[in-house]
Parts: C-alpha cells; sequence; structure tokens
C-alpha cells in the first residue's frame, strides 16, 4: 500500500545523512551511558539524532538549539517538580509554562518546542531532583557534541553539486523559451500554440527559483565546513551567473507576453520582427555559452563567431515597421536591447580571461 501523498517527501534526503545519523545516535547512547550512569541516555540520543543536519552551519544550530532549550526545559522542570510534586497535572502546567516562557523570551520555534519536550521528558522519565537534572544537561551535551563530530567526520557535505545542476537546468530552460519565442516570430502559430507558449515562458520562473534556492544551500553546505575552500569560488560563479539570467527571465516572459497578447499571422513577413527573431536565437546560443563550463556549445547554422565573445555581435538592421506591428516591434526591440546588454558584458569578461 502506498503513503498519502502529504506524508511522502518530494525527495529523500541521502543515504549517507541517513547512516551518520543512526551512527551519531548509537555513538551517542554508548558514550552518554557509559559517562553519566543512571537511567537509559535517551536525551543524548535524541540531541545526536537531531542535530546531525544536512550541513555544518546546521548542525552547530541545532545544536546550540538544543542544548538551550533541554537546559531552560530541565531547570524548569526540577524547579515545578520540588514546588509542586509529581503529580499528573504538574506536567501539564509545566509544559504550558514552558511554552509561555519561550515565548516570552522570543526564542526560536526549535528553541521553544525543546523546552516544553525537555520538561514534559524530565518529569515523566524520572525524579526532578538537582542531580538528575545536571545529568540530563551533560547527556544533550555530550550528544550534540557527538552529532557535530560524526557529521564533520564522515564527509563534511558540501551540496555544490545540486547547485551546478540547478543553475543548468535554469540556463537550458531560459535558452529553450528563447528559441520558442524565435520560431513563434518566424512561423504562424494557432491560439493553443501561443497560449503554451506563455505557459512555458513563465515556467522558466520557478527554474530561476530553484537555482536561488539550490546556491543558498550550497552556501550553507560550506559554513564552517573545513571543504569550503576549493568550492567558494565555484560557487560565486554560480551566483553570479544566476543574477545574470535574472534580468533575462523578466525580458524574456515580458516579450512572450508581448508576442501573445498582440500576435498577427502576417508577423512571418515582417522583415524587422524577423531579425528579431534571429537575435533572440543568437541569444539562447549565448545563454548556453555561458551555462557551459568544460563541454562547447554547437555553433548556430548562421555566421557566428568561431571565439568565446558570443553571437548577439552582429548589428541589427531595423526596417520601418508596419502600421499594424510598430506597437510590437518596439516593444520586442527594447527588451532585446536589454537582454544584449546583459548577456554580452560577463561572455566579454569571459574571454579576456581566457585570453589573459
Amino acid at each position: 500500500m502506498r503513503m498519502p501523498t502529504s506524508l511522502r517527501a518530494s525527495r529523500r534526503a541521502p543515504l549517507l545523512q541517513v547512516l551518520k545519523s543512526a551512527v551519531a545516535t548509537a555513538a551517542a547512547w554508548l558514550v552518554a551511558g557509559y559517562l553519566v550512569p543512571g537511567p537509559p541516555p535517551v536525551f543524548a540520543a535524541i540531541a545526536a539524532l537531531l542535530v546531525v543536519q544536512p550541513s555544518l552551519n546546521q548542525s552547530l544550530t541545532r545544536a546550540i538549539e538544543r542544548s538551550v532549550g533541554v537546559i531552560a526545559g530541565v531547570l524548569l522542570a526540577s524547579a515545578l517538580s520540588i514546588l509542586l510534586g509529581n503529580e499528573t497535572w504538574v506536567i501539564l502546567v509545566t509544559t504550558a509554562v514552558s511554552l509561555l516562557l519561550a515565548w516570552a523570551l522570543r526564542m526560536t520555534p526549535g528553541t521553544a518546542n525543546q523546552v516544553a519536550i525537555s520538561a514534559v521528558l524530565v518529569l515523566a522519565l524520572g525524579t526532578a531532583t538537582p542531580s538528575y537534572a545536571v545529568d540530563r544537561i551533560l547527556e544533550t551535551l555530550i550528544g550534540a557534541l557527538i552529532g557535530i563530530v560524526v557529521n564533520l567526520a564522515i564527509v563534511p557535505p558540501v551540496a555544490v553539486a545540486p547547485a551546478h545542476a540547478a543553475v543548468d537546468a535554469l540556463g537550458e530552460a531560459l535558452a529553450a523559451s528563447l528559441d520558442r519565442l524565435a520560431r513563434a516570430l518566424r512561423e504562424p502559430q494557432t491560439p493553443s500554440e501561443l497560449a503554451r507558449l506563455l505557459e512555458d515562458a513563465r515556467l522558466v520562473r520557478a527554474e530561476l527559483d530553484d537555482a536561488e534556492e539550490a546556491i543558498a544551500a550550497g552556501a550553507d553546505s560550506l559554513a564552517l565546513n573545513p571543504r569550503s575552500r576549493r568550492h567558494r569560488d565555484e560557487l560565486a560563479a554560480l551566483e553570479e551567473l544566476v543574477e545574470t539570467f535574472r534580468p533575462v527571465v523578466t525580458q524574456m516572459i515580458g516579450m512572450t507576453r508581448a508576442c501573445v497578447d498582440r500576435y498577427d499571422p502576417s508577423l512571418e513577413h515582417e522583415p524587422t520582427v524577423l531579425a528579431i527573431a534571429e537575435q533572440l536565437r543568437r541569444a539562447a546560443h549565448d545563454v548556453r555559452l555561458l551555462v557551459s563550463r568544460a563541454e562547447p556549445v554547437v555553433p548556430l547554422a548562421s555566421a557566428v563567431p568561431a571565439d568565446d565573445t558570443g553571437a548577439l555581435t552582429t548589428p541589427l538592421s531595423i526596417a520601418r515597421p508596419s502600421e499594424t506591428h510598430w506597437i510590437l516591434v518596439g516593444s520586442l526591440l527594447e527588451d532585446l536591447r536589454r537582454i544584449h546588454e546583459t548577456l554580452t558584458e560577463p561572455l566579454a569578461a569571459r574571454r579576456s580571461r581566457t585570453t589573459g
């Protein structure tokens, strides 16, 4: 029987992440059980399990949240137990007081929940004496430390490859949309084809968001990571590329919208529109050229420079448009000018670095 969609994640956590969590939990249980005699080291195991995160930066943040929450929860539970006893209603009161205290101190959601959980566990699992409280705090610190050590020792995660994949997907989606728009300006389009054209263009915005999220995750994975030095320049280049593509995505969607709104079957006979279509094809070529890192980009069938300066170099000859199309032509030309300026500068910089 398949699990309901609401219970399934969109993607699995890496298997290595699962194995590290298991190793950290087992190690914390054994080490804390040896160093802190008494009840089973539940606090240590939970702390280690929660601290192992996809990045070392997240692990350190979770360790601090967990430790602060446990200390506050254990101390609060011990104080209320001494004052009110160990009745069931004391647990309920302690839970409410824990949440109110966390709210009053403006604790993060993770820390606030941990205060209440720790307080309930202390009252439910043992006698809330000062020595018991101290032992549980030590357990938590041991578990959090072991979680950080395990995450650091077993292949510290670096999420640069997913960022590369996301930026590559963005570049290909943008280039494909520019090609589709060029084709729509050269060939007759049906209403359904125009609707699909606009829909596909708008989907590139989601690719842009995915690329930005992947780069943010990559930057987070490099924080406090001993393997970060050789990846920082790589990630910075990806971020710069996304910043280059952002306005091109906006202009491409605007051009597609204008084309759909003011489409006329006679567009294919307008010389300037055909010239714009050729420039869009060249822009798609240059987007792919910017994305490519090692593999060469197949040149356009038309005359294109053989070097790495890009295809948007041929001057655009503009004929006087007809009265029917001059608004659309003017709109397309302005957006095309912005695309040209956005793409030619980084390609020229890339060329200068290569020759320098």
